[in-house]
């Protein structure tokens, strides 16, 4: 039974700064894009591990739903180890890792390089060993505003992507919604606390949860799961696929199981509605994070299906701190990351 707390932290000092940050780094975004899109761009990696290859789950939606090109996604080790046979001349690789010392994904930046890709590293400073790696770095220079940030970045340099090869879109509301993010997000953060605070209390004490999502928001659920639920609050939990659930996992559902459901505004919102059908009908412990409860202020409704993915994202990073003050177990500490070798 949990009976430690501590203190819940608020919504970090730094957070519209890193993500204006973040913005202001656009037209270098599209001057890069348009240089690799002259060049022959053949197709897309995107790489990372951990939180920064969740963060990249809705640009991988968007491109692999509109863009003419391939994109391929995957973790920085495997990248390295795979030798993906059509990377080369012709690649753009976008590989992230917050602090940018990450070694698999230095490695894959390194690797990428050697095969003629153009590289653009996603992280926190431009003189990490990554960004040296890289052909040019966007970065968002917060040790403590890290997801946001990070999604602007990623969504930046798709959305070029889509313009510069021809997609039709409405870049000019796109632009409008990323623009009105350093206050939408936060205004997010603080709609979602009462909810946040709910889950967090509700499960604290829970042997195992587990989290679904899928299309765009698959990243927020999968890297709740991971690096939040399991890294930073060492609680057991399993990250499913929402459409995947009805193939297997949802054999496990009674009514105490408790289950965390992500629901989105993009096209694959229908999957996340039946399995709410099926939670509402076989457990009493299920909670649902809708995006529907964040007002976005300044985001056009038409393409609030793009940017709730980010919203979910940053939803999490609150409920994690939710989760650390009502269990008393501080996000930074470790058993393994940064204290042994592996």
């Amino acid at each position: 039974m949990t009976t430690a707390t501590l203190p819940l932290k608020p919504i970090t000092e730094d957070f519209k700064e890193a993500v204006a940050f973040a913005l202001s780094q656009h037209e270098t975004a599209r001057a890069f894009v348009a240089e690799a899109v002259e060049g022959g761009l053949r197709n897309v990696f995107l790489v990372g591990c951990g939180g920064s290859l969740t963060a990249s789950y809705p640009v991988h939606f968007l491109l692999e739903t509109r863009a003419g090109f391939p994109v391929f996604h995957m973790n920085s080790d495997e990248f390295n180890l795979r030798k993906p046979a059509l990377l080369g001349e012709g690649s753009l690789v976008l590989v992230s890792s917050h602090t940018g010392t990450t070694k698999e994904t230095v490695a894959a930046a390194h690797y990428a390089k050697s095969t003629g890709a153009k590289v653009a590293a996603l992280t926190r400073d431009d003189d990490s060993p990554l960004a040296q790696a890289a052909d040019i770095a966007f970065t968002y220079r917060s040790e403590d505003t890290v997801v946001a940030p990070k999604g602007v970045l990623f969504g930046q340099l798709a959305y070029a992507l889509l313009e510069k090869t021809g997609v039709e879109g409405d870049y000019a509301a796109i632009r409008k919604a990323y623009e009105a993010l350093p206050d939408a997000l936060h205004t997010a953060q603080e709609e979602g606390e009462a909810l946040a605070h709910s889950i967090a209390t509700a499960l604290a004490d829970e042997p195992v949860t587990y989290v679904l999502s899928a299309g765009p928001n698959y990243g927020a659920g999968y890297g709740f799961t991971m690096c939040y639920l399991m890294e930073m609050q060492w609680k057991h939990g399993g990250s499913y696929h929402a459409g995947e659930f009805f193939h297997g996992a949802f054999e496990v559902v009674t009514e105490d199981q408790p289950v965390i459901l992500f629901l989105g505004e993009d096209a694959t919102r229908p999957m996340a509605e039946r399995t709410k059908r099926f939670l509402d009908k076989y457990t009493r412990k299920a909670h649902y994070v809708d995006s529907r409860i964040f007002s976005l202020p300044g985001v056009p409704e038409e393409v609030r299906g793009d940017i709730t993915p980010i919203a979910l994202d940053v939803f999490g990073t609150r409920l994690a701190r939710h989760y650390e003050s009502v269990r008393g177990h501080d996000l930074d500490k470790r058993r393994y990351m940064f204290q042994v070798e592996y």
